[in-house]
């Protein structure tokens, strides 16, 4: 703890003028540093650090190097605001609730590591939330988010499994905003992607190369949202008039699925030259299966997968997928709820914006074998 002596020779030392960096403070790693510390190091009042610190209205203005000197010692020393305290004081918290429907996806794990990166840029902090498997019906909010006072709700994935959850998120007074609804009603404010404009930009990419005979691995979805399976039959059946019996594998998006599917659809009597899947996961277990059975990649059998995770480009060979725009979905949803905790003047209407997946073709793609019925058995 600081003397008496020690805080005017602290306040002595930030109020003379001095290019040197200031040393840093040497605490008990257990101590929490308030406003006093701060200060006491910048050499103020502490009402003016709490209007600084609180972003609070002021009769008498407080001079831009006043606030700068304030933000470094804050910086400098780690200070957190209390997010309890905050909230006692009607204050923004400064927590934003994440309601993930399952982070052992690597595509919600990404999407989370965008969601962290984006919030603390804007000085808030992520409250995680999980939601996995039917198992857990009935979840209330309280349940998932934990008593805490969140500014805002961020909710990732379809939650059509979870009446309580949802109608807690409806009655919730802070601001939600959806991520990823698939074909759930628009309840909040949105932001999704265009799955069927994906699925055909995949599809035409695999025509122009010259497929005809192509099959798709559809994994279930959160929410089993049909959309991209649905985008693949309608594409097929409007350029060709028809999708071929065992053409649509349906598994897990896992990729032991993956490499089911694709046995299936090897084990048809005219197998296809090419194969999309509903999600890069699956694609990874169909590159997989297909090196197993000795079939060459991509030159007896292309792949296409959907999201560009993290490991696509590592695949071998490298896998043409379409890229997901998840920063700017996560951007723009902590975009709007920041503006809607801003601005709590009006009801948030539940409006939908749309962004577009993006072809990215990698090494797992190219025109069809010369014997289309037979797949290039590898070397």
């Amino acid at each position: 703890m600081k003397t008496s002596g020690e805080s005017r020779a602290q306040v002595g030392a930030a109020a003379a003028p001095s290019d040197a960096a200031a040393p840093v403070s040497r605490r008990d790693p257990g101590d929490v540093v308030t406003m006093r510390d701060i200060a006491d190091a910048a050499g103020v009042s502490l009402s003016t650090v709490s209007r600084v610190i609180n972003e609070s209205p002021s009769r008498v203005p407080i001079a831009p190097d006043t606030r700068e000197r304030i933000m470094k010692e804050a910086l400098r020393l780690g200070y957190r605001p209390n997010p309890f305290a905050r909230a006692l004081r009607g204050a923004p918290t400064m927590l934003l609730g994440a309601v993930v429907r399952d982070f052992s996806d690597p595509f919600f794990a990404g999407a989370l590591e965008a969601l962290a990166v984006e919030a603390m840029a804007r000085g808030y902090n992520i409250v995680l939330g999980h939601i996995q498997g039917r198992e857990q019906e009935g979840l209330a909010l309280p349940a998932v988010l934990e008593p805490r006072r969140c500014d805002a709700v961020i909710m990732l994935g379809e939650m059509e499994d979870q009446p309580q959850l949802l109608a807690d998120l409806l009655d919730a007074k802070a601001p939600v905003v959806a991520l990823w609804q698939g074909r759930s009603p628009i309840r909040f404010p949105t932001v999704d992607v265009d799955d069927r404009k994906g699925i055909a930009i995949g599809l035409e990419h695999l025509v122009q190369l010259g497929h005809q005979r192509i099959g798709f691995v559809s994994a279930r979805l959160p929410g089993d949202n049909p959309t991209r399976e649905e985008a693949f039959i309608d594409f097929m059946v409007s350029r060709f008039g028809a999708v071929p019996d065992g053409y649509v594998q349906r598994c897990e998006s896992s990729l032991a699925g993956g490499e089911a599917g694709l046995e299936a659809l090897l084990g048809l009597q005219q197998p296809p030259t090419a194969i999309a899947c509903s999600t890069d996961v699956t694609a990874v277990g169909v590159l997989h299966g297909a090196h197993a059975q000795g079939v060459n990649v991509p030159d007896g059998l292309s792949v296409v997968g959907y999201d560009d995770l993290m490991f696509a480009p590592y695949t071998v060979p490298a896998l043409t997928t379409l890229r997901m725009p998840t920063t700017e979905i996560v951007v723009e949803a902590v975009k709007t709820a920041v503006a809607l905790v801003a601005d709590r003047s009006t009801s948030p209407a539940p409006t939908r914006m749309i962004f577009e997946p993006t072809l990215i073709v990698r090494g797992s793609t190219a025109p069809p074998p010369r014997r289309p019925g037979v797949p290039v058995k590898m070397a």
